[in-house]
């Protein structure tokens, strides 16, 4: 069930507004699915999945045509308002049953406990306190219950990690919906109280240019039934 306000706070139905970026945004990203390989990416992070989903930061809803048809439910949340309608728009043509919603990830508008599943796909860069988004994302998550994750953030050698810094403190959140490059999705979901399963570290592209943004890492992790902790990457 979708509520309009919880515990965690009340989300605003325009809790983020980057028209400029929003718009420059749904058309790359559909130009990506084929020029940077993100259809498969997709595939992978979405495979197996069953239930009950919550789809945090969900975007102009690309990852809809994607879902295994296992999956009872998603629940896509998005603060931008033109995503949003472009995400309701692909949700009218999804296989699954697909209910877009506004919020952010810092006030997750649903109950807790209600989902088998949270799916992360390129937000935990732009959310403005990952610590909070998370520990909503724990919230809303069953005790077992799965996380997809893809996401960039900090990689490559000194040279690279200073320049992610200085495009962090200066130009790149304005230009880019308030992203960041610096982030570590990995460890800030270890701080935050998952259970970390298999994860790949990858650049996207996987050929041509290196990029400040092209550090990825894609993986699962759980909501632990039990207080245990780990983490075990794969090639």
């Amino acid at each position: 069930m979708v509520l309009r306000s919880v515990g965690s706070g009340k989300a605003a139905r325009d809790a983020v507004r980057h028209p400029v970026f929003a718009r420059y945004y749904a058309r790359a990203s559909v130009a990506a699915e084929t020029s940077m390989g993100m259809a498969g990416v997709r595939r992978r992070l979405l495979a197996g999945l069953s239930g009950r989903v919550i789809e945090i930061g969900a975007g102009n809803g690309l990852n809809f045509a994607r879902y295994p048809g296992s999956v009872a439910e998603v629940v896509a949340i998005e603060p931008e308002r033109l995503l949003r309608q472009r995400a309701l728009e692909a949700a009218l043509r999804a296989e699954v049953p697909a209910d877009v919603v506004p919020g952010c990830a810092e006030a997750l508008p649903v109950k807790s406990e209600a989902f088998d599943a949270v799916v992360l796909a390129q937000v935990l860069c732009s959310v403005r306190d990952v610590p909070r988004a998370l520990a909503e994302a724990r919230r809303v998550l069953k005790p077992g219950g799965e996380v997809r994750f893809f996401e960039h953030g900090r990689g490559g050698g000194r040279a690279m990690a200073l320049t992610q810094r200085a495009l962090d403190r200066t130009v790149w959140p304005l230009l880019s919906g308030g992203c960041h490059l610096a982030r570590d999705p990995v460890s800030a979901l270890r701080d935050a109280g998952f259970e970390l399963g298999p994860y790949r570290r990858m650049l996207v592209p996987e050929k041509g240019p290196v990029l400040p943004s092209s550090y990825c890492a894609l993986g699962t992790a759980w909501r632990p039934v039990s207080t245990g902790l780990g983490g075990r990457p794969i090639a």
